[in-house]
This record gives C-alpha cells, sequence and structure tokens, in this order.
C-alpha cells in the first residue's frame, strides 16, 4: 500500500478541481502546409496559449521510452508517460533488446511454440500489424522470429499481414510486401516452407479495440483462421487489385486469401502454433480472446482450432492476457492515479470508446481496474461505429457535457478526459475533416474553459502526441509529395512535433513563474497534476512543468 503524499507547504490547492484535458493527437506543425490544428478556427485553445502559462512539450523517442527520436510516439506510451510521471523503456524497445540478446528465444513460450510444430509436422503462424511503424508492431521482429524458426527446424510458417498505412505511408503496403516476398525466398528450401497466407487492411479486420467493432475480429478470424474469403496468387496482387476496385487506402483494404492450386495456402488447424506479434495491447485484446476464450460468445467461430496461442507481451497484466506471451512488459507501479487513491482524492476519468482504455488502462501503467471503487468513477461514452471523417466531431460534446456536469457536481478533485478526434479523424488522412474536429474541439474547449472558472479550479491542456498537425507527406527540403493528380499526399501517420501544457489557472495569485520549466516532456504531466492538487510528487517522478517562487 502506498503512502499518501505529502501536502505542499507553498501552495493551497484553488476550491474547484483540477481538469486534465488530452486533446490526443494535437501538436505543433513543422510545415505550415498540411498543419490541420494552425488551419482551423480554433480561437479558445489561441486564447489559452496567449493568456495561460505555456510550454511546448516532447512527445516521442526517448522522451516516452521509445528507442530512438526518430521513432514517432503514441497512445499507448504518451498516457503511460502522463500517468505515471516517468519514462519506461516501451515495447519494440523492449522486444528490440530482447531479440538481440536472444533472450526470447530462450523463454519457455518460444520453446514450448517450436517444439509443438516440430513434433506434429504442423504449422508456425505468425499474425500481426505489417511495418516498421513501431507503434504496435515492427517487421524487424517477424523476419527474426522466422529466421530463428527456420535455424531451430520448423519446417512450416505461415504469415498473416495486416496492412497498415496509419503509422506509415498510407498507401506503401508494396514497400513492405515486395522485399518480405524476396526475403521469404531467399529462406525457402526443400525443409523450410514459408509464406503469406492472408491479410487485409488493419480497419477492416482483426485490430479492433475496447470492444468497439467486434465485427472486425469475426473478419479477421475468417481470413486467418479459416481461409474464407476472396483467394488470390500473392500479397502483391490482392493489393494492387483491391486498391484498384476499391480506392481505399492501406489500413481500410478487404480482406485476402493467399491460394495455391485453388486452395487457401494457411488456414489455422488443430496443432499449429500461432504468434501475434503485436507488442501494443489494445488492438491485440480481442482477437487474443477470439483463441483463448474457449466460452466465447462474441460471434460464431465455426471452427476453433486447439493451438498453442501466444502474444508478442502480455496484453493485460492484471487479467494476465494472453496465457502465453514471449517477452515481459514494463513494470509500471505507483502511477498519479494510484497515489492519488492513497491520498484520498476523489478522481474521473472520461472518454469514449476509441480512447476510454487510454485514460483508464494505459494511464493506470497497463491496469486494469479501479484502485479504488469509492475514490474512482470512470465513464465511456459509446463511439459511433462509423468512419470517422463523417462524424469528425465524434463524441467531444458529449464527453463535454458530461464533465461539465460532474465538475458542477463538486465531487471531483481530478478529473482526466481524452478528445480522440485529433487522433482519429487524423489517421483517415482527410485533411478537411480533421479541420472539422479541431474546431469542433476548440468549441468545446471553450466550454470547458468556462465551468472551470466557475469552480475556480485549473485546467491543465495538454496532448500525447502529434498526428492533425502534419497531414501531408513532405520532401526532405520541406515541399509537400504529390500524388498522380497533383494533389497532396496525405499523411496518416503521427508526427514527431511537440505538443502543447497550458496552465489555465484563473485563480493564479503569483505562486509560481508564468515562465514554465521548458526542455522536457509528457511524463512531467504527472508531478504537475500532483502540485497543482496542493502536493509533492514522489521524488522519482520526472520535474513538474512548474517552476515555484
Amino acid at each position: 500500500m502506498l503512502k499518501s503524499l505529502a501536502k505542499k507547504n507553498n501552495f493551497t490547492k484553488r476550491k474547484g478541481p483540477v481538469v486534465l484535458v488530452i486533446m490526443d493527437g494535437v501538436g505543433f506543425g513543422k510545415y505550415k502546409e498540411g498543419d490541420a490544428v494552425a488551419a482551423a478556427l480554433m480561437p479558445n485553445l489561441s486564447s489559452m496559449q496567449n493568456s495561460f502559462p505555456f510550454v511546448k512539450l516532447k512527445a516521442h523517442g526517448t522522451a516516452v521510452g521509445l528507442p530512438a527520436d526518430d521513432d514517432m510516439g503514441n497512445s499507448e506510451v504518451g498516457h503511460n508517460a502522463m500517468g505515471c510521471g516517468r519514462v519506461f523503456a516501451q515495447g519494440a524497445k523492449l522486444v528490440g533488446e530482447s531479440i538481440e540478446s536472444g533472450k526470447i528465444f530462450k523463454g519457455n513460450t518460444w520453446n514450448k511454440l517450436v517444439s509443438n510444430v516440430k513434433t506434429g509436422n504442423k504449422t508456425l503462424h505468425f499474425m500481426g500489424l505489417f511495418s516498421d511503424g513501431n507503434v504496435h508492431s515492427n517487421i524487424s521482429h517477424l523476419k527474426a522470429m522466422i529466421v530463428k524458426a527456420k535455424e531451430e527446424g520448423v519446417s512450416k510458417v505461415r504469415i498473416h499481414i495486416l496492412l497498415d498505412g496509419r503509422d506509415v505511408g498510407e498507401t506503401s503496403a508494396l514497400e513492405y510486401i515486395d522485399p518480405f516476398e524476396e526475403f521469404l525466398s531467399s529462406l525457402r528450401s526443400s525443409s523450410f516452407d514459408c509464406a503469406i497466407a492472408s491479410g487485409g487492411g488493419r480497419m477492416v479486420i482483426t485490430m479492433d479495440r475496447y470492444g468497439a467493432n467486434w465485427g472486425m475480429v469475426e473478419k479477421g478470424w475468417n481470413t486467418h483462421v479459416l481461409a474464407e474469403g476472396r483467394m488470390f496468387k500473392s500479397a502483391h496482387e490482392a493489393v494492387e487489385i483491391l486498391r484498384n476496385e476499391t480506392g481505399a487506402i492501406d489500413q481500410d483494404i478487404p480482406p485476402f486469401i493467399i491460394e495455391k492450386d485453388g486452395q487457401p495456402l494457411g488456414p489455422i488447424m488443430d496443432g499449429d502454433s500461432v504468434i501475434l506479434y503485436n507488442f501494443r495491447g489494445d488492438r491485440a485484446l480481442e482477437i487474443t480472446e477470439a483463441f483463448e476464450k474457449k466460452d466465447f460468445t462474441r460471434f460464431d467461430r465455426k471452427r476453433y482450432p486447439a493451438v498453442e496461442y501466444a502474444g508478442m507481451m502480455e496484453y493485460d497484466g492484471d487479467a494476465h492476457v494472453p496465457r502465453q506471451f514471449l517477452v515481459d512488459p514494463p513494470s509500471i507501479e505507483r502511477t498519479l492515479g494510484e497515489y492519488l487513491v492513497a491520498t484520498e482524492v476523489k478522481q474521473l476519468a472520461i472518454s469514449e470508446t476509441q480512447k476510454f482504455g487510454h485514460v483508464t488502462y494505459f494511464f493506470n501503467g497497463n491496469r486494469t481496474g479501479k484502485f479504488s471503487e469509492d475514490l474512482e468513477d470512470y465513464v465511456e461514452v459509446p463511439s459511433d461505429i462509423i468512419p470517422f471523417e463523417q462524424r469528425p466531431w465524434m463524441k467531444c460534446a458529449d464527453i463535454t457535457d458530461k464533465v461539465i456536469e460532474a465538475i458542477k457536481s463538486g465531487k471531483y478533485d481530478f478529473i482526466r478526459l481524452n478528445y480522440p478526434n485529433g487522433d482519429m479523424v487524423g489517421h483517415t488522412g482527410i485533411y478537411e475533416a480533421v479541420v472539422c474536429s479541431m474546431e469542433a474541439l476548440d468549441l468545446c474547449l471553450g466550454r470547458l474553459m468556462k465551468a472551470v472558472e466557475e469552480a475556480k479550479g485549473v485546467m491543465i491542456v495538454t496532448s500525447d502526441h502529434g498526428n492533425a498537425d502534419d497531414m501531408y507527406e513532405h520532401e526532405k527540403d520541406g515541399k509537400v509529395k504529390l500524388k498522380g493528380n497533383g494533389k497532396p499526399k496525405a499523411k496518416t501517420a503521427h508526427s514527431l512535433n511537440p505538443v502543447p501544457c497550458i496552465i489555465v489557472d484563473t485563480e493564479y495569485k503569483g505562486e509560481y513563474d508564468k515562465q514554465l520549466r521548458e526542455g522536457l516532456g509528457i511524463s512531467s504531466i504527472a508531478a504537475t497534476c500532483v502540485e497543482l492538487l496542493g502536493y509533492n510528487p514522489p521524488e522519482d517522478y520526472n520535474s513538474s512543468v512548474l517552476i515555484w517562487k
């Protein structure tokens, strides 16, 4: 049990709550062209930046525990950093280190899955996001495991690819598929058969999260496991034909099966082994449930093969899902939420379905559930199950309604919320929709600020990473990349840009400098929240942005 936080001697908490507003995917663009945040009419956000203490924070690379500063941040590691107040080595880095050291291949799980297919001359399947985006997966990890499988005597490998187009270029699939096919060709021999067996866009099959659309998972099951669907001679052919027919970018390409002589190359059968090589948890939990839960009722699986299944990492540390995994996740404890419970601070966490797990599970250090039923309330606003560009405002107004109600109730000392618009609409690559989403968000910021001011509270406005601020691909010289029709080439991935931290404190009495501490990352948000709540942060938390007088 944690000790309660000590009172801060030189500061008395404001009468109203501390409200942490996370504008998901909203940063400061490097380029004017394609910066939908700068292009949008956002008078409330601009007014806050001009009127209150403001600083830019790092939200990518080593500042959030990723291997290098050319690695884009993401919502998972961003909320981990904000929620635990420190920087932990994260998914891509952990997996990379485990592969480099060989530790992953010495573990019981790897050896169990390999031995299983060698004994019965069965198939080792790999399933996951097929890119080097380093947000959910990295294709280099997949390649290393295939090479090792061959070295250890596995005779048959099948790969089920989920096309990206969000964390990498929107139509970059063939840039990964073609070199990978050459890689597989170099490994094939009379004793080693390896091939891509199925695939589809990540926003169409398999990678749903938070129970938003189980139909995606059902499509993935039918594609990867049952091998039911439209068949093609190669993944290259599938992408070319489906892209031409539908006009879809990679993330939206329909599912496909690879065949030989009219038969699917790789259905998942009894006795096989399956590795989900995604290291990030949110979009891995549902397909994992489909593989692991015997009394599964989300959809009709039709056939439930008896396989050895493992994830790259443990996706839920409390529920211990999956039962088998290859790399241990970071051990994150003593989070902001846990400390506030120990200090008897009443809290509310709220977002819509698409980001609900981020302000709860990820913010709490990859922990499912509450630290206290009495001191914490979690509110999930159901998301619409439609393409985000068709409702770019998403549920920001509904979230705002509930937060204002919570502020007026006087029940809460700390409220944290996530507006998903900048990230989820940003990933569509539809510039006009992103501008619309930002303007809708700004209306909500204005409403929130008024409610916080009336309650004599404090509002911290920040973000977990950039996205909406960088909607066009750019050349090295800064010029916008153009498509064949002369229009800008959309960028659907996150940016490397800094994010805001604004302290909206209308009750300011000069206790801290208006000039905030510079050069920090978003992990400093936790200590900042603690101080504005009237307590001293834990000694090992990263520094607050506030410079006290």
